[in-house]
Protein backbone atom coordinates (compact mmCIF):
# COMPACT_ATOMS: atom_id res chain seq x y z
CA UNK A 1 0.00 0.00 0.00
CA UNK A 2 1.14 3.33 -0.91
CA UNK A 3 -0.08 6.71 0.66
CA UNK A 4 0.57 10.20 -1.22
CA UNK A 5 0.08 13.54 0.62
CA UNK A 6 -0.45 17.13 -0.05
CA UNK A 7 -0.77 20.43 2.16
CA UNK A 8 -2.54 23.29 2.01
CA UNK A 9 -2.97 26.38 3.99
CA UNK A 10 -5.64 29.18 2.93
CA UNK A 11 -5.53 32.44 4.08
CA UNK A 12 -8.27 35.32 4.43
CA UNK A 13 -12.23 35.55 3.63
CA UNK A 14 -13.27 32.87 0.55
CA UNK A 15 -13.48 35.43 -1.77
CA UNK A 16 -10.61 37.46 -1.09
CA UNK A 17 -7.70 34.89 0.57
CA UNK A 18 -5.05 33.48 -0.96
CA UNK A 19 -3.90 29.96 -0.80
CA UNK A 20 -0.55 27.51 -1.46
CA UNK A 21 -0.96 24.08 -1.64
CA UNK A 22 2.59 21.50 -1.78
CA UNK A 23 2.61 18.05 -2.95
CA UNK A 24 4.16 15.78 -0.46
CA UNK A 25 6.89 14.85 -2.81
CA UNK A 26 8.29 18.32 -3.33
CA UNK A 27 7.99 18.22 -6.83
CA UNK A 28 4.91 20.81 -6.88
CA UNK A 29 4.54 24.37 -4.02
CA UNK A 30 2.02 27.05 -6.06
CA UNK A 31 -0.76 29.12 -4.82
CA UNK A 32 -4.70 28.38 -5.61
CA UNK A 33 -7.33 30.40 -5.16
CA UNK A 34 -11.46 30.99 -5.09
CA UNK A 35 -11.48 33.24 -8.09
CA UNK A 36 -9.65 31.34 -10.53
CA UNK A 37 -12.11 28.78 -9.86
CA UNK A 38 -15.28 30.55 -10.79
CA UNK A 39 -13.63 34.01 -12.92
CA UNK A 40 -10.66 31.74 -14.45
CA UNK A 41 -7.20 34.00 -15.51
CA UNK A 42 -5.38 34.27 -12.80
CA UNK A 43 -1.75 32.70 -12.33
CA UNK A 44 -3.03 30.06 -9.67
CA UNK A 45 -4.44 26.35 -9.54
CA UNK A 46 -7.61 25.13 -8.77
CA UNK A 47 -8.57 21.96 -7.38
CA UNK A 48 -9.97 20.84 -10.20
CA UNK A 49 -7.24 21.90 -12.00
CA UNK A 50 -5.24 19.19 -10.17
CA UNK A 51 -8.00 16.72 -10.37
CA UNK A 52 -7.45 17.09 -14.33
CA UNK A 53 -4.35 16.25 -13.89
CA UNK A 54 -4.63 13.39 -11.51
CA UNK A 55 -7.41 12.10 -13.84
CA UNK A 56 -5.69 12.60 -17.21
CA UNK A 57 -1.99 10.43 -15.97
CA UNK A 58 -4.32 8.09 -14.25
CA UNK A 59 -6.44 7.15 -17.41
CA UNK A 60 -2.83 7.38 -19.61
CA UNK A 61 -1.51 4.37 -17.37
CA UNK A 62 -4.25 2.33 -17.18
CA UNK A 63 -4.35 2.58 -20.76
CA UNK A 64 -1.33 1.88 -21.28
CA UNK A 65 -1.64 -1.43 -18.95
CA UNK A 66 -4.64 -2.27 -20.80
CA UNK A 67 -2.63 -2.41 -24.18
CA UNK A 68 0.02 -3.61 -22.89
CA UNK A 69 -1.47 -6.59 -21.78
CA UNK A 70 -3.50 -6.92 -25.36
CA UNK A 71 0.17 -7.61 -26.16
CA UNK A 72 0.05 -4.00 -28.27
CA UNK A 73 1.88 -1.58 -25.86
CA UNK A 74 1.04 1.87 -27.47
CA UNK A 75 4.23 3.96 -28.28
CA UNK A 76 2.37 7.55 -26.89
CA UNK A 77 -0.78 8.26 -24.88
CA UNK A 78 -1.59 12.35 -24.31
CA UNK A 79 -5.00 12.58 -22.74
CA UNK A 80 -6.10 15.82 -21.55
CA UNK A 81 -8.98 16.17 -18.74
CA UNK A 82 -11.52 18.73 -18.79
CA UNK A 83 -13.39 19.35 -15.32
CA UNK A 84 -16.13 21.27 -15.23
CA UNK A 85 -17.23 23.15 -12.08
CA UNK A 86 -21.10 24.18 -12.41
CA UNK A 87 -21.83 27.67 -10.13
CA UNK A 88 -25.25 27.91 -9.19
CA UNK A 89 -27.45 28.86 -6.38
CA UNK A 90 -26.98 25.17 -4.80
CA UNK A 91 -23.45 25.93 -4.62
CA UNK A 92 -20.19 24.23 -6.31
CA UNK A 93 -20.10 21.14 -7.76
CA UNK A 94 -18.32 19.15 -10.54
CA UNK A 95 -20.63 18.00 -12.61
CA UNK A 96 -18.49 16.89 -15.60
CA UNK A 97 -15.40 15.25 -16.42
CA UNK A 98 -14.14 15.07 -20.39
CA UNK A 99 -11.34 12.68 -21.17
CA UNK A 100 -9.85 13.02 -24.83
CA UNK A 101 -7.18 10.49 -25.46
CA UNK A 102 -5.20 10.09 -28.66
CA UNK A 103 -2.70 7.31 -28.54
CA UNK A 104 -0.28 5.81 -31.14
CA UNK A 105 -0.44 1.89 -30.73
CA UNK A 106 1.07 -0.42 -33.14
CA UNK A 107 -1.18 -3.34 -34.31
CA UNK A 108 -4.65 -2.43 -33.03
CA UNK A 109 -7.64 -1.85 -34.44
CA UNK A 110 -9.71 0.89 -34.13
CA UNK A 111 -12.77 -1.02 -32.15
CA UNK A 112 -10.33 -2.74 -29.76
CA UNK A 113 -8.43 0.30 -28.98
CA UNK A 114 -11.79 1.81 -27.85
CA UNK A 115 -12.87 -0.97 -25.74
CA UNK A 116 -9.69 -1.08 -24.10
CA UNK A 117 -9.90 2.54 -23.52
CA UNK A 118 -13.38 2.14 -21.93
CA UNK A 119 -12.04 -0.87 -19.76
CA UNK A 120 -9.26 1.76 -18.26
CA UNK A 121 -11.97 4.30 -17.64
CA UNK A 122 -13.81 2.03 -15.75
CA UNK A 123 -10.68 0.48 -13.79
CA UNK A 124 -8.84 3.74 -13.28
CA UNK A 125 -8.30 4.10 -9.87
CA UNK A 126 -9.21 8.56 -9.86
CA UNK A 127 -12.18 7.33 -12.21
CA UNK A 128 -13.39 4.81 -9.54
CA UNK A 129 -12.74 7.79 -6.89
CA UNK A 130 -14.91 10.06 -8.74
CA UNK A 131 -17.92 7.40 -9.80
CA UNK A 132 -20.59 10.23 -8.95
CA UNK A 133 -19.43 12.43 -11.70
CA UNK A 134 -20.15 11.82 -15.53
CA UNK A 135 -17.11 10.56 -17.09
CA UNK A 136 -16.82 11.15 -20.71
CA UNK A 137 -14.65 9.93 -23.02
CA UNK A 138 -13.51 10.58 -26.30
CA UNK A 139 -10.72 8.10 -27.52
CA UNK A 140 -8.70 7.05 -31.10
CA UNK A 141 -5.45 6.24 -32.51
CA UNK A 142 -3.67 8.58 -34.22
CA UNK A 143 -1.49 7.40 -37.48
Amino acid sequence: MTVSKAKAEWKGNLREGAGRIAFGTGLYEGPYGFKTRTEGGRNETTPEELIAAAHAACFSMALSGQLTRNNTPPAVINTEASVRLKVDAAGLAIDRINLVTRAKVPGIDAAKFLELAETAKKGCPVSKALAAVDIHLDAALET
